[in-house]
């Protein structure tokens, strides 16, 4: 394809769409992605093949032909990146493939499996009892992202790695950097080594402690560095990981979920008063928010057939997870929210190796601030409308800047 030829195709990630924060794509746009594997342009520069349908979506998350590797050569970036040192290169297993992927995921598959998550819902419960105590103790107005959407999943995530929750400031600060696709490469490295460092002091001091804290990194480093199964780099890399993607995504989830519900007429009752129906309402919300909107990238290594569409190797390839979640062809009336609709299929996580480790704790704490806050808030509402909502349309990670809500 020429150069020429490529400036004619749709832009990838598109425009935000006019109509507020839960149409993914203006009608003129959707026209133009209208097929099964669609070819666009990318900010770099460079073209990829855009993955839309739910079965393709998911064959092309499984697979093996394609790769979760950014540091390939022609890998389908969706912004500048600065280079990468080695040590950027390690931990963070979900832009590896093969062997090295499993190693890493594998030390950290049961802290999220189901019946561990279970055991932490106490301490879900708790941070959301707190910060729904604080928000009534202050009084309305409020913004409900700062006050609530943003403090709770952090407050968890701190907990549960050893990040002293005093430092949030600085490290949300980094966190919204590092999935700012605007954000201008030498931002990038600068607040990626900032992290880091950061993350680094508080591994060495676990070391130096050799106590018997409970928290991931201290248990990390006491059965992993020490036994040499892990390096201090590759732990820094996952706890960057986990820190970053344990806040962010359920965080603008929480926002995005309660802006929704207060726009529908008794949106929030039914959680208060069928809390048992609750884990089907998230299912839902998950599937029609879907706040990894830009899509996941891979890059073919080899030939690949993907939607009636040969992929040759050497091509990129976006895995649209959003619109994927608005397949008619798997979702009854798929671009309307229902809570009662049964979306258990839905890719939000992703799909495939590389599916979102932690999905157990994303559920339980969507699922019990979401129910907790309808329950202590009946008269709760928002100040306003989706279209004149405070959107982060330039985030990785899709979501709400601020929420102002009254009772």
């Amino acid at each position: 394809m020429t150069a020429t030829a490529a400036t004619d195709l749709p832009c990838w990630p598109p425009t935000p769409p006019r109509h507020g924060p839960f149409a993914l794509l203006d009608p003129a746009e959707r026209d133009r992605l209208d097929q099964p594997v669609a070819r666009v342009r990318l900010p770099t520069g460079g073209t990829a093949w855009l993955v839309t349908r739910h079965a393709d979506v998911r064959e092309a998350l499984r697979h093996p032909g394609l790769s979760a590797d950014a540091d390939r050569s022609g890998f389908p970036l969706l912004r500048p990146l600065p280079p990468r040192s080695g040590a950027d290169r390690q931990g963070g297993f979900i832009r590896m493939d093969g062997d090295e992927h499993i190693r890493l995921r594998r030390m950290l598959t049961a802290e999220f499996m189901i019946k561990n998550v279970r055991r932490i819902e106490p301490l879900i419960r708790r941070t959301v009892d707190e910060a729904l105590d604080d928000l009534a103790a202050a009084g309305p107005p409020a913004d409900l992202v700062e006050t609530f959407a943003l403090p709770v999943p952090s407050m968890v995530i701190c907990h549960l790695l050893g990040v002293p929750y005093a430092d949030h400031a600085f490290f949300q600060a980094r966190s919204r950097t590092l999935l700012d696709r605007t954000a201008p490469p030498q931002r990038l490295r600068a607040d990626v080594d900032e992290l880091r460092s950061y993350l680094r002091e508080l591994v060495v001091a676990r070391q130096a402690a050799a106590d018997d804290s409970a928290d991931l990194i201290s248990r990390l480093v006491r059965d992993r560095v020490t036994t040499g199964q892990l390096t201090v780099d590759e732990l820094v890399g996952m706890a960057l990981l986990l820190l970053i993607a344990g806040h962010e995504t359920t965080a603008n989830m929480i926002g995005l979920s309660v802006l929704l519900l207060l726009r529908r007429p008794g949106g929030l009752d039914v959680l208060r008063e069928h809390p048992d129906r609750a884990p089907d309402v998230v299912e839902e919300l998950l599937r029609y928010l879907s706040v990894v909107r830009s899509g996941l990238p891979r890059l073919a290594v080899t030939d690949v057939e993907i939607g009636g569409r040969l992929i040759r190797a050497g091509e990129g390839v976006i895995a649209v997870l959003s619109l994927a979640n608005r397949d008619p062809a798997v979702f009854d009336a798929a671009d309307e929210f229902d809570p009662y609709q049964q979306a258990h299929q839905h890719l939000a996580f992703g799909f495939g190796v590389h599916q979102c480790i932690g999905q157990p704790l994303a559920r339980a704490e969507l699922r019990i601030a979401l129910v907790e806050l309808a329950r202590r808030f009946p008269g709760l509402r928002t100040t306003t409308t989706p279209q004149q909502a405070a959107t982060r349309d330039t985030s990785t990670v899709f979501g709400l800047d601020s929420l102002p809500v009254t009772w």
